[in-house]
């Protein structure tokens, strides 16, 4: 049985850091895309960041690339996505998610096929 487990989220102010923890079990992971996404109050699930297991490539979205870092643990099946610069619009449920991005986009919520269950992130102005 597949399980995402994500921690790490809470309270911060703009201009704070936050690191969010995915960890994967269930399965050997290692051809797979594991992605970040994140869901505001009233607005669809959008693309965050996303790692290759295999090779550590990585992708962002245009509204966190260059505050935003993701990567994975060496020696557990473990991704993080570490959050600088935060912002109040950064406020979300943050999800991560595994997928083998077959035939489209990483930044597609439907090429994952598994998820966690959500971590709060609220940044306060």
């Amino acid at each position: 049985q597949v399980q995402l487990v994500e921690s790490g989220g809470g309270l911060v102010q703009a201009g704070g850091s936050l690191r969010l923890s995915c960890a994967a079990s269930g399965r050997t992971f290692t051809s797979y895309y594991m992605g970040w996404f994140r869901q505001a109050p009233g607005k669809e699930r959008e693309f965050v960041a996303a790692i290759r297991w295999s090779s550590s490539s990585t992708y962002y979205s245009d509204s966190v690339k260059g505050r935003f870092t993701i990567s994975r643990g060496n020696a557990k099946n473990t991704v993080y996505l570490q959050m600088n610069s935060l912002k109040p619009e950064d406020t979300a449920v943050y999800y991560c998610a595994a997928g083998r991005v077959v035939g489209g986009s990483l930044t597609i919520t439907t090429m994952y096929d598994y998820w966690g269950q959500g971590t709060q992130v609220t940044v306060s102005s």
